[in-house]
């Protein structure tokens, strides 16, 4: 039996190092490809365990946790997520961004996925003074040769969600490959949704 609770920032904190784990495991396969870096996982997760507003959707199997998804109002997140929102003249304050989803492959197709969007958009509509949600996700070339066979993205689920995928709104990312200890550059698309009310 998997359970799901939804936190606030503050009451995560103590789960930090293990959705840090998580995410070093899960990012080091196609399509982020991350090497991995504890001391940046959790600099990065101080940021939503830190904000009173945030949200941390965590999916336990028994006491590990084997599943994670975040949120935060877009106005407490860092400079390379706001700034793209700022350049298309939408306030950082009408944003409730959603952080990266991550679970274990064994756990997936059993509709964890739509809880995660689901707890962060309840959530999002409770604060009360948000006009949409978003988030963003990595783009690779479609002639990658390091594209496993048979690789859907997940561009269909989040279309099907209601979100729309921006032509224009782009933010850069370095981290380390798999196997290159040297951080990448890497692109980001962004992907909006209106937040309907309840």
């Amino acid at each position: 039996m998997i359970e799901v609770h939804p936190l606030s920032g503050p009451e995560a904190a103590r789960h930090v190092d293990a959705v840090a784990a998580l995410r070093i495991a899960v990012f080091r396969d196609w399509p982020y490809l991350y090497e991995g870096d504890f001391d940046y996982e959790a600099k990065y997760l101080a940021t939503y365990a830190a904000s009173a507003e945030s949200l941390f959707v965590l999916a336990f199997d028994g006491a590990r946790i084997v599943g994670a998804s975040t949120g935060i109002p877009l106005a407490h997140e860092t400079a390379a997520f706001v700034e793209p929102f700022s350049a298309r003249g939408i306030p950082s304050a009408d944003v409730f961004y959603f952080g990266e989803s991550v679970l274990l492959p064994e756990y997936r197709g059993r509709g964890l996925g739509h809880r995660f969007f689901d707890e962060r958009e309840r959530y999002a509509r409770r604060l009360g003074r948000f006009r949409m949600t978003a988030f963003c996700a990595v783009e690779r070339d479609a002639d990658d040769p390091r594209r496993p066979p048979g690789h859907r993205p997940n561009d269909a689920f989040w279309s099907r969600r209601g979100y729309r995928r921006q032509d224009d709104m782009f933010c850069r990312i370095d981290w380390p490959e798999v196997g290159d200890g040297v951080p990448l550059s890497h692109r980001l698309r962004f992907w909006l949704r209106p937040l309907d009310p309840a």
